[in-house]
């Protein structure tokens, strides 16, 4: 079980891959949480979602804090989101780094970016601050199958200290929904930032789900 303080910001980036639910999930466990968010959403990113949710973020940051803050109930100024070219923003700076980043999903040319250093959009920036910065950076590849591009792009980011989680849901807890199964892989993320949390049982200490 992890034990090191849990961080109290998390950048979290979402980009143009399939799987928002991971992400609008894991940013309703995070204010859940009392974390302080810092909210980053790529143009695809809003077209993916409004494709498979019923959720349609505005592209001014403003009215996303809004949405969102409403959304989950979070306190004023709990989320704070920043726009693609928005240079200004504390993530942009080490500085003002988050405490962690969770990119959630994480499209391959996202990881190319960040795997080469590039900083085209406040998403790549962010995540190229958080591996110089040594803070924890948490990318949710969502793809199938894998290049050799994208696996050697995932080795590099592995062995510069980023964590590679692919949302490959187990089975073993006996899911009953689709909330089972997005929860099972929001579990992971929020186990690599430490974060408490009650989302599914836990191999060999919570007794197992009997099928209904």
């Amino acid at each position: 079980m992890n034990t090191h303080t849990p961080p109290q910001t998390v950048s979290l980036a979402v980009t143009g891959a399939s799987g928002i639910q991971y992400a609008l999930r894991l940013l309703e466990c995070l204010v859940a949480s009392d974390c302080q968010v810092y909210l980053m959403f790529s143009k695809p990113a809003q077209v993916v979602m409004s494709m498979e949710t019923d959720v349609r973020v505005s592209s001014r940051p403003a009215d996303a804090e809004r949405q969102f803050t409403e959304m989950y109930n979070a306190q004023p100024g709990q989320i704070r989101a920043f726009g693609r070219d928005q240079w200004t923003a504390p993530v942009a700076s080490g500085s003002g780094v988050a405490d962690a980043m969770v990119v959630c999903p994480c499209t391959t040319g996202t990881l190319s970016a960040i795997a080469c250093g590039n900083s085209n959009s406040l998403i790549e920036r962010a995540a190229d601050v958080c591996l110089k910065e040594g803070r924890k950076l948490i990318l949710l590849p969502r793809e199938t199958p894998f290049s050799v591009i994208h696996l050697e792009n995932m080795l590099k980011l592995a062995r510069l200290g980023a964590v590679i989680l692919p949302p490959n849901p187990g089975f073993y807890q006996k899911p009953q929904t689709l909330d089972d199964m997005i929860d099972f892989i929001v579990a992971r993320v929020l186990d690599q930032l430490g974060i408490a949390h009650d989302l599914m049982p836990r191999w060999g200490i919570d007794p197992p789900r009997r099928n209904t």
